[in-house]
């Protein structure tokens, strides 16, 4: 009899466990489908994609702007590490817009 009890109070205790496992993951929204049928990562409208097309240019060119320029004052070598710079940060910024707005297939 203490067996078939506890049989009962096991799947009992699984059961509601399940119940409050499914409760939390509706709480913090893990089983909701995604918003976005397609499956991207893009923002939801055209201002929002502009804006961090800009981010991501300006910001890549200013950080290689700023290590070219700390390499130069601190190795005096005026021009040379700058004009090496801003090549290589206007690529990284025109890489990091590819990644954000070219095609999805090979990843």
């Amino acid at each position: 009899m203490d067996e078939d009890q506890a049989g009962e109070d096991e799947e009992r205790g699984a059961a509601s466990f399940e119940a409050r496992l499914a409760a939390a993951r509706e709480r913090q929204g893990l089983d909701r489908p995604a918003a976005s049928s397609q499956g991207t990562d893009l923002p939801p409208n055209a201002l929002a994609l502009g804006l961090r097309v800009g981010v991501e240019l300006a910001s890549a060119l200013a950080v290689a702007v700023a290590i070219g320029y700390w390499l130069d004052r601190w190795l005096h070598t005026r021009p040379l590490f700058l004009a090496v710079f801003v090549p290589l940060g206007g690529a990284a910024g025109v890489m990091n817009v590819w990644r954000l707005v070219g095609p999805r297939g090979r990843r």
